[in-house]
């Protein structure tokens, strides 16, 4: 009878669990989409690459570019050289290139 209930306590945290992992994962489809649209929109955006925690991005136009949205979505910083804008967002980097790469298709 007591591993009725020692079982009963492992389902709740497991759920409880899968509940917090959950809420703390990143909607990257609407991050995209708003990093899309601070960088100047598809049009605007000729290349994206990714390199550990930087996101190059190369740009037609740069002075389209919100860096002040870009930094609301949790870039640690922004480099802007020549048509070229480079944004640190750490681990999500990688990630965020990947669902530009499949959107710019």
């Amino acid at each position: 009878m007591e591993w009725i209930q020692y079982l009963i306590i492992i389902i709740v945290l497991l759920i409880i669990s899968l509940i917090v992992i959950k809420l703390n994962k990143k909607d990257f489809s609407s991050e995209v989409n708003k990093l899309i649209k601070y960088l100047g929109g598809k049009d605007n955006i000729i290349n994206a690459e990714c390199n550990m925690s930087r996101f190059k991005v190369i740009l037609k136009d740069t002075t389209l570019v919100n860096k002040e949205g870009i930094q609301k979505l949790g870039a640690k910083g922004i480099v802007e050289i020549d048509n070229q804008v480079k944004i640190i967002f750490d681990k999500d980097a990688k990630q965020l290139k990947d669902c530009i790469k499949q959107m710019l298709k």
